[in-house]
């Protein structure tokens, strides 16, 4: 006799299956699981061979017609109200996680949660998604961005690349100091002397802007304060031994150069070392290179970048860095939104003011600009609508601004406070390993 006999053959329970789902033991209508044909239960009545039935199920009785199932015996019941109702109920005490690996199993989708339960499954995925993203994400980051467990562990990874290496105890020792300011009082005052560095740099920078430090020479060049200079000089001599001694002491050069905190250590220093080299170019191609002392002007505007080196010492400019990163989708969203608001309101500005000639909205362009600082909330006030229509336009460009900006920052601010709340922990943490 074979398998599609026995499951089709006639008698008084031939209108049954046996299921028994880690020892719940239930007897199933066939036209209760026919409903839903695409479903695990559903497909197991189509079967015709041995191989076919254990491809679904995990063992199968074929005199007592009992198809065992080792899944969890308690969900089964949902399963079970699934066929009757055709709606599915999210089980209490079971991670969301299980659970859909659970309605995946049984061939059930997600479109089948009852309403009650779907907005409550959405937060959950969601909120599980971040955490592990979160967790995905500490696996990758550098070691200078913070000690959570994980990267305690990366930590004692790192330590162990030390052994066999060249002056492995000097490096080991070095490396916990510059990367872990709490590591031993030498460590906070080298923590100190950076940060005291960054910011004097950062102070001198903003001086030399100033009208009373400008000087030039005879030909009328623009050249440097000789002060700053020497400030100059000392902050990205430091800076450089710095970086320096760090990658020296790395357990690993490829790993450190991908850290993102370090490549910003990099750029900090990078422009001053151009300029030096197209200084000496500009000296001996004068003539021939009159573009070069605008690209030394640009390059050392990019010593802007040392307020960056901050976020080495400054838990509230890691906290923007990881919320940043893990709300994309919200900026995205914060994006588009603004993208289409401006879109339409610059186009409906310039319809209603085109005709004005005392307005200055008179283009598209113009009327993206006025509608950018409008929903923005920011109003410059430098363009206007004038006629009433364009008031009334504009009105509603600022209410809509309001209103677009204030939808996904909760998410973002929520996510900020968890990640700063987060980085106060880990640092407050044991330093000690």
């Amino acid at each position: 006799m074979v398998y599609g006999q026995i499951l089709h053959r006639h008698g008084p329970d031939d209108c049954f299956i046996n299921v028994n789902v880690g020892g719940f033991k239930r007897r199933v209508e066939h036209d209760v699981l026919k409903r839903f044909p695409q479903t695990r239960l559903g497909r197991l009545l189509c079967c015709r061979s041995k191989e076919s039935i254990l491809e679904l199920c995990d063992d199968f009785s074929p005199s007592d017609m009992e198809f065992y199932f080792d899944r969890n015996p308690n969900f089964f019941c949902y399963v079970l109200n699934f066929y009757l109702t055709g709606k599915i109920h999210l089980m209490e005490g079971l991670c969301v996680v299980s659970f859909s690996q659970e309605i995946e199993y049984w061939g059930i989708k997600e479109r089948h949660l009852d309403y009650c339960c779907s907005g409550r499954f959405q937060e959950l995925r969601e909120f599980a998604e971040d955490e592990d993203w979160e967790r995905k994400s500490d696996e990758r980051r550098s070691q200078s961005s913070g000690l959570s467990s994980e990267e305690l562990s990366s930590l004692e990874t790192d330590l162990e690349m030390f052994e066999g290496s060249w002056c492995a105890d000097v490096r080991r020792n070095m490396w916990l100091r510059l990367e872990n300011p709490g590591y031993s009082a030498s460590a906070k005052v080298i923590a100190l002397a950076s940060l005291g560095v960054v910011v004097l740099s950062i102070v001198a920078m903003c001086i030399h802007s100033m009208p009373d430090f400008h000087h030039t020479d005879l030909n009328d060049k623009e050249i440097e304060d000789p002060v700053l200079a020497v400030f100059e000089n000392i902050c990205v001599l430091f800076f450089s031994v710095e970086f320096l001694v760090r990658l020296a002491a790395a357990p690993s050069a490829c790993k450190f150069l991908r850290g993102p905190l370090n490549l910003i250590d990099f750029v900090s220093v990078l422009p001053f070392y151009t300029t030096l080299a197209l200084d000496g170019v500009d000296k001996g191609e004068g003539a021939e290179l009159e573009n070069v002392g605008k690209v030394v002007q640009i390059l050392r505007l990019m010593r802007v970048f040392r307020i960056l080196k901050l976020a080495r010492h400054s838990v509230g400019l890691r906290s923007l860095g990881a919320t940043l990163r893990h709300s994309f989708r919200e900026v995205g969203l914060l994006v588009l939104f603004l993208s289409v608001g401006i879109s339409i309101f610059s186009v409906l500005v310039y319809f209603v003011e085109k005709e004005s000639p005392e307005s200055e909205l008179h283009t598209i362009p113009i009327g993206w600009w006025w509608a950018t600082i409008s929903m923005t909330t920011v109003g410059y006030g430098d363009t206007c609508p004038v006629t009433l229509a364009g008031k009334i336009v504009g009105t509603l460009c600022i209410i809509c601004g309001l209103l677009v900006v204030a939808l996904p920052i909760t998410n973002i601010f929520n996510k900020f406070s968890k990640f700063y709340q987060r980085q106060k922990a880990i640092e407050v943490g044991p330093c000690h390993h």
